[in-house]
């Protein structure tokens, strides 16, 4: 987080994409796009465009990786070497191995683990174009995957960031707002169970300011939520429809 003072908030209290500061961006998500994964799903938030892939579950290997207990998921968040405007390396960062980490226990608790002992299900996070707040972007649109493979869940994992910039508490931060902001704060929800699964933060806040970040970011999520079950809804019944 940087301390910069460039203005990202005009005086009509619009940020640079011309959002109120508690809105969130545009969001477009699409279920079952890749036919030979499992589960798949795409979104689309802002100018992010992430595909979420899921294979399994299926017996592991290596086998010495298998829990007797419970099933293993695997993880692995990556961005494309065209997905920032400096070219990346397409080899892992250190930054991808964090993300596809804490992405994965965001979502391990939604998944009914023990149902599937020895096995192993692989989530597949690919970012194809990046503006800020990819992880919560990226664990949505998993977790959408995820449903679709069939895998047992409790519940779906909505995640949504908020995060202060130029004294503002605002919603869904898009690259420049990540940047040049103060604080950011990524937020997981199992909202069924209201349940966090994903709590973080970059930056200073006061205990004040946290609470009130840490409550828009879960309303944040709240209105994801509903995205991810209608998108689901609309999948599957477009499926039926095909079969009738």
């Amino acid at each position: 987080m940087s301390q910069k003072t460039e203005k990202l908030i005009d005086k009509k209290g619009l940020r640079l994409d011309g959002r109120k500061p508690d809105e969130l961006r545009p969001i477009k998500m699409e279920v079952g796009i890749l036919s030979n994964a499992e589960g798949s799903a795409y979104i689309e938030q802002g100018k992010n465009k992430i595909l979420a892939a899921v294979f399994g579950p299926k017996e592991m290997h290596p086998k010495h990786l298998a829990l007797p207990d419970r099933m293993v998921i695997r993880c692995r968040y990556h961005m494309a070497p065209f997905s920032v405007q400096e070219r990346k390396s397409p080899s892992p960062s250190r930054r991808e191995i964090e993300l596809s980490k804490v992405i994965r226990e965001s979502l391990e608790p939604t998944v009914f683990m023990e149902y599937y002992p020895r096995t192993g299900i692989d989530v597949f996070i690919e970012v194809l174009q990046a503006d800020g707040s990819t992880r919560c972007a990226s664990i949505t649109a998993a977790s959408v995957a995820m449903a679709d493979a069939g895998i047992p869940m409790r519940d779906l994992v909505a995640a949504c960031s908020a995060g202060k910039v130029d004294d503002t508490i605002i919603l869904d931060l898009m690259d420049a707002e990540d940047k040049l902001g103060s604080a950011d704060v990524p937020v997981a929800l199992m909202p069924n169970h209201n349940a966090v699964t994903l709590l973080q933060m970059d930056g200073i806040l006061t205990a004040e300011e946290f609470e009130k970040t840490v409550s828009l970011a879960l309303e944040g999520c709240q209105k994801i939520y509903a995205m991810q079950k209608e998108a689901l809804k609309t999948r599957y019944v477009s499926v039926k429809e095909v079969e009738e």
